[in-house]
């Protein structure tokens, strides 16, 4: 039986195994799909015996992605891009890295929240890890704009600097006032310990459309502020997160899940 794995650190509350279970089903597949918590600095040593299991392909979450680009023998264009990696297999004894956040991001808002994202000007929080593998996807949708509002100003010019090439991105001031987004997107983890980034009230208004990467049994924090200020669409990353594990089992499996009622079965779940 073929093996899969997501590793990270803590682990224990994924929900992929439940979503590529479900995914093996809907297909008619049957595989193993294990969560492996590896210790922070025990990465490649996980992986390794992993795959002397018998292991043919990983999912990558917190903290390793970063490893896991390094340690790939090939790098897709988008992982290149992200100089991260949430999708490995081995293919002829060779180590292949994938970064499928953006295409499940882009998967979530196009057809799950059924945005147009061309010519729009979004606003992106946040400039760690997260924010670098949605970059090129939204992009490429051909918005008006991406803008980056980071606390550390630094961070977020250094992407702009990097990712200029592919579209119009710039730095957003914090104390820079402006007229409403059409779209913001939480890219920090602040919703992980109920806190929120800043944004200034003049960035949105009743019709932004507004998301947070995280999720969870109830709203994130930030969404819940925004909607206490008057928006009034708003979305978390659940989608995302299984968008992106479609993406993750077709280049494992070659087939590509139905992702709806994936989704509303993983929703459910968690109330």
């Amino acid at each position: 039986m073929d093996q899969y794995a997501v590793i990270g650190y803590p682990i224990k509350h994924s929900l992929s195994p439940l979503i590529h279970t479900l995914f093996a089903e809907q297909l008619g597949e049957t595989i193993t799909y294990t969560a492996i918590e590896s210790p922070v600095d025990g990465f490649q040593d996980t992986l390794s015996r992993f795959r002397k299991q018998g292991g043919c392909g990983v999912n990558v979450t917190v903290p390793f992605k970063l490893e896991a680009f390094q340690l790939a023998d090939q790098i897709s264009e988008l992982a290149e891009r992200a100089k991260a990696v949430n999708t490995l297999c081995w293919q002829d004894d060779q180590l292949v890295g994938y970064n499928t956040d953006g295409i499940g991001l882009l998967a979530d808002l196009t057809q799950h929240q059924g945005l147009n994202l061309q010519g729009k000007r979004i606003l992106v929080l946040g400039a760690g890890g997260a924010v670098r593998g949605i970059l090129a996807p939204l992009l490429a949708e051909a918005p008006f704009e991406v803008a980056i509002a980071n606390r550390t100003q630094r961070k977020a010019e250094a992407l702009v600097e990097e990712f200029f090439e592919l579209g119009p991105v710039r730095y957003q001031l914090p104390s820079s006032r402006t007229v409403p987004f059409d779209v913001i997107i939480n890219g920090t983890s602040s919703s992980l310990t109920d806190d929120r980034p800043f944004c200034d009230p003049s960035w949105f208004n009743a019709d932004t459309f507004v998301y947070d990467m995280m999720y969870g049994a109830k709203l994130p924090s930030f969404l819940a502020w925004v909607k206490a200020q008057g928006v009034l669409n708003v979305a978390d990353g659940l989608g995302m997160l299984v968008e992106q594990a479609a993406s993750a089992y077709e280049i494992w499996r070659g087939k590509r899940p139905e992702t709806a009622s994936v989704l509303a079965h993983v929703r459910a779940s968690l109330v």
